[in-house]
């Protein structure tokens, strides 16, 4: 990943934690001169991936679109492709999940995708006590993955307790449609991917998936 593409995934990162950031405290957290942070979040503006709305105090808030979430995810699957970082974060947030998925008694769970993830997540698993009952997966020709099952038919698993997303490439296409066959409360995602649960422009309904 080009230094562009990693400042361009930095400030939509941080727009979507936090919508009252200032174009100072961006420039600081990703260690560039303010005046660059301002070009590339006109840049980001421009290309319809933020919008500003006016904020108390002659303050300004700062919002994801719709395409700024499809973008935040497609240079997260961009940085995570390269194996070191998507073993890192994966393996620490793998615990979060599994830990959840304990604390509330879920253990039968299928992941939802297929990618790198399953195979991380799979390792994982073998500490906790928990069944790992498939992947679900449109890849054509694929009826096994990460040494589990794989079908394309949700409604084929019974008996799911919770659904951990595993797509890199389109996580939030991956939880609306998981969202379809599933209890949203029951969808988890590691919180690298940002996937949120309702993609209103309202700061206060985006709502990240993961723990």
């Amino acid at each position: 990943m080009d230094n562009e593409a990693k400042i361009t995934l930095g400030l939509l990162n941080m727009v979507h934690d936090n919508a009252q950031a200032s174009q100072r405290s961006m420039a600081d957290d990703l260690g560039i001169a303010l005046g660059l942070a301002n070009a590339y979040l006109k840049r980001c503006v421009k290309k319809g991936l933020i919008k500003i709305s006016q904020a108390p105090a002659n303050r300004y808030a700062y919002y994801l679109t719709p395409q700024g979430f499809s973008e935040k995810g497609r240079l997260t699957a961009e940085f995570l492709s390269q194996s070191l970082n998507l073993f890192r974060h994966a393996r620490t947030q793998s615990a979060t999940l599994f830990d959840q998925c304990q604390q509330n008694n879920w253990q039968r769970i299928v992941f939802f995708g297929a990618s790198d993830l399953n195979e991380i997540f799979t390792l994982s698993a073998r500490d906790y006590d928990v069944e790992l009952l498939a992947v679900i997966t449109h890849t054509p020709g694929v009826d096994e993955y990460a040494g589990l099952p794989a079908t394309s038919d949700p409604t084929a698993i019974k008996d799911v307790d919770a659904v951990i997303i595993c797509d890199i490439t389109d996580p939030q296409g991956a939880f609306e449609e998981a969202s379809h066959h599933y209890p949203q409360e029951r969808i988890l995602a590691p919180k690298f991917l940002g996937v949120v649960k309702n993609m209103s422009m309202s700061p206060d309904a985006d709502e990240v998936v993961s723990s």
